[in-house]
């Protein structure tokens, strides 16, 4: 399966997959309208034993055939690796 990613130019580390290259009809309007301009990253083949950065690849496909497409928003800022900062001794 063909993938085609896109940055958006106003949600900072978020990145929307599309099953076709430019469809931007398969977004809802009130999605695409929080999103901003969207600028083209990469195209890729999507196979199942594809590994993703920060998105389970199976999810993705799933995704796209059912939606034609798929948000990947940035990760949480309550990661743990933020939560416990370390102090410095006194």
């Amino acid at each position: 399966m063909q993938a085609y990613v896109y940055k958006s130019l106003r949600k900072a580390d978020t990145y929307v997959f599309l099953s076709a290259r430019d469809d931007f009809a398969r977004l809802p309007d009130s999605l695409r309208a929080q999103l901003g301009s969207l600028q083209f990253v990469l195209d890729m083949e999507l196979t199942p034993e594809r590994k993703l950065a920060r998105a389970d690849a199976a999810q993705v496909r799933q995704n796209l055939l059912a939606n034609g497409f798929h948000i990947q928003l940035p990760p949480s800022v309550d990661a743990p690796y933020f939560a416990e900062a370390p102090t410095p001794d006194a």
